[in-house]
């Protein structure tokens, strides 16, 4: 996520010296009576409010370069504000108004988790029971020995291995009917970590919850939205589906670059993860319903003990807030002091933002038509105009750590959502060391023991198992990448007997180790000169590409590792040139322009792009080295030996992140 920019201050040319300092005293003390009063009151001015949003909107939309926008304010049970910007189609002129329908994305979850907890008022569903009685005879594969709850759910914390990739957008999807009960049988998602224990945004935990209601309630899940959510809060242009008369109001899907980009449907088609569409007048009436403690227009949607528990922090990392029961808690930095609940959410070329701030009965809500985080700007500009932050935070008085302390957060960690991500903690000058792509290298600062503080002032939070080992850690990064979820210290196995210390593939065969890739040929060893078969480095690589990898998925890794090479037989040797050619079938990578390498030796013409684009990106062993000239010779033909497979895979999978969406 990128950091919110600010705004460029204005320079005011004026005259004389003496007339300055009138003018800066008298423009000071309006400006700040100003923005008192302001602070008091937050949003109560329609005027007011949009001549601080018209040209927030017109700045950012055109710094991130959207298209579109809607955006509503409600306060006191009352629309403020609710107006379009810029297009829904920019193709065909159409603007941005109240009835716009945009894809809200993960919003829906919030949505889910009212159905939810509809049914656990009616009494058909039990908050701290077995999940498993709402299934209609399905079983989740766990072996933690603690069931899933749907309070697990719906806080995020079900411990699943996948918790996106049981769920499927795509333009294939339109117009299908895909029920739940076809999906769940053939995706059933696989229980890795003792449900409760740690919080992992969770896209197959909510559509797992909105199967347990349609179950629970036994009506088919978007008829039970469309009659128990939608039309008692009069929301007569939203939908779990994408249905036509809705559609033809939609806003166009664009790429970042502006490019229009096809629209996305769901696998299963009732998405309770994802796949509600709506409008700004509708979310108005959503958001009003949330401030009156789950009433609206005289009814009782969902009872105010409900209300209070998707408004009241669930789930924390040490005195971190995360999430509630359906909300969440990112940007915590941008709340300045004030209790907020929100939710963001994101299809193919739409996102969307809800925020909430309970205590003051306001709310906002916006829809636009990219994938970009625009939403995070408005937001902070949002909160420091109408609730800015009253008294700065007294630097905290940090503790001396000394390096026999700081044994016990050493190691390789992996985040439980972006499974592909790894961080390092080390020591330097009486500072833990952070290392991942992610977030660059960062000292970290000791508040108390478990908690610490990034040279940004982030909170890193550490969480121990029961005797008393480090087992997590939460952070959102100083780049502002919230990667959704905590990472998990991984077990560092044994050192190998015949791995020297001063090998310069120790690192890379310790973290293949650490994480389960590769492990000991026999014994204590680990044969770090001994070849693989073709079927033992595909296994391995699938690993790297995943760690966990989900039933029915291996099948097509498999196939994709395999392209253009020929005569694979995995009993037989690989050699180095096919375990790159491997490589870059799943990775992919561009030849990096400013590093121009050289192959020198001799290799099939189906590996050399493959090698060549490794080693530009610097996927190399340690005994291959690159001459200043760009020139290398990789041994192409030669077998591949086990500790060289450890350094491609390692650099190849380590230290590598990707966007993350909601």
């Amino acid at each position: 996520m990128k950091k919110v920019i600010q705004k460029m201050s204005l320079v005011v040319f004026l005259l004389s010296t003496t007339l300055i300092s009138a003018c800066t005293q008298s423009l000071g003390a309006v400006e700040s009576t100003q923005t008192a009063s302001i602070a008091a009151q937050g949003p109560v001015d329609a005027k007011e409010i949009e001549a601080f949003a018209d040209p927030l909107f017109a700045e950012k939309m055109k710094e991130y370069n959207v298209a579109g926008s809607s955006f509503v304010v409600v306060r006191d049970g009352k629309v403020l504000v609710n107006k379009g910007y810029g297009f829904a189609n920019k193709e065909k002129k159409i603007p941005v108004d109240k009835d716009t329908v945009f894809q809200i994305g993960s919003v829906s979850k919030t949505f889910t988790a009212l159905a939810a907890m509809q049914q656990v008022d009616a009494g058909k569903i039990d908050l701290h029971a077995n999940i498993e009685e709402y299934l209609g005879g399905l079983k989740i594969p766990n072996n933690t020995g603690k069931p899933v709850t749907m309070y697990d759910l719906l806080t995020y914390t079900p411990g699943f291995a996948f918790p996106d990739e049981t769920t499927f957008t795509g333009p294939q999807y339109i117009g299908q009917d895909i029920s739940m009960d076809e999906f769940f049988p053939k995706h059933m998602p696989v229980i890795i970590r003792p449900p409760g224990e740690t919080y992992t945004y969770d896209n197959t935990g909510f559509l797992l919850a909105g199967y347990a209601v349609e179950k629970a309630s036994g009506i088919p899940f978007a008829q039970y939205m469309d009659e128990k959510v939608f039309k008692p809060l009069g929301m007569t242009s939203t939908s779990e589906r994408l249905k036509p008369e809705l559609m033809k109001r939609m806003a166009a899907n664009y790429y970042d670059n502006g490019e229009p980009r096809p629209l996305e449907g769901t696998n299963p088609t009732d998405g309770p993860q994802g796949s509600i569409i709506s409008t700004a007048e509708d979310m108005a009436k959503y958001m009003i319903m949330h401030l009156q403690n789950g009433k609206f227009d005289g009814k009782e949607i969902v009872s105010q003990k409900s209300m209070e528990l998707m408004h009241t922090h669930q789930i924390f990392a040490d005195d971190i807030p995360i999430t509630t029961v359906g909300f969440e808690n990112y940007f915590p930095e941008y709340t300045n002091g004030q209790h907020v609940v929100l939710k963001g959410g994101n299809m193919p070329g739409h996102s969307s933002l809800m925020v909430l701030i309970p205590e003051h009965k306001t709310g906002f809500f916006m829809s636009y038509n990219n994938d970009s985080m625009v939403s995070a700007d408005i937001y902070k500009e949002f909160m420091d105009h109408y609730f800015p932050e009253t008294e700065k935070k007294a630097e905290p008085d940090y503790l001396p750590l000394s390096e026999a302390d700081a044994q016990k957060y050493f190691g390789l960690y992996q985040h439980t959502r972006a499974y592909w991500t790894r961080t390092s903690i080390t020591y330097e000058d009486g500072s833990l060391v952070l290392e991942s792509e992610a977030t660059g290298k960062q000292k970290l600062r000791m508040i108390r023991p478990l908690l610490f503080v990034d040279e940004a002032g982030e909170k890193v939070a550490f969480k121990e198992d029961k005797n008393g080992n480090i087992k997590y850690f939460y952070y959102t990064t100083p780049k502002g990448v919230n990667l959704a979820g905590e990472t998990q210290k991984m077990e560092m196995k044994k050192t190998y007997s015949d791995v020297p210390n001063t090998s310069s593939y120790k690192t890379h065969i310790n973290n293949l180790s650490a994480l389960s890739i590769m492990g000991a040929k026999s014994g204590n060893k680990f044969d770090p000169t001994g070849t693989m078969t073709q079927g033992e480095f595909a296994d391995a690589l699938i690993k790297a590409e995943g760690h966990y990898v989900m039933a029915g998925m291996e099948d097509g890794l498999r196939q994709q590792l395999a392209a253009g090479i020929p005569n694979l037989n995995p009993s037989a040797p690989i050699t180095r040139q096919v375990a790159a050619a491997m490589i870059q079938n799943l990775k992919q990578l561009e030849p990096v322009a400013t590093s121009k390498v050289t192959l020198q030796d001799t290799a099939d013409a189906w590996a050399k792009d493959a090698i060549t684009a490794l080693v530009s990106q610097g996927i190399v062993d340690p005994d291959t080295k690159v001459n200043p000239d760009g020139s290398f010779t990789f041994r192409a033909k030669d077998l591949l030996k086990r500790q060289e497979a450890c350094a491609l895979l390692d650099l190849a999978f380590g230290y590598y992140s990707l966007p993350i969406k909601r």
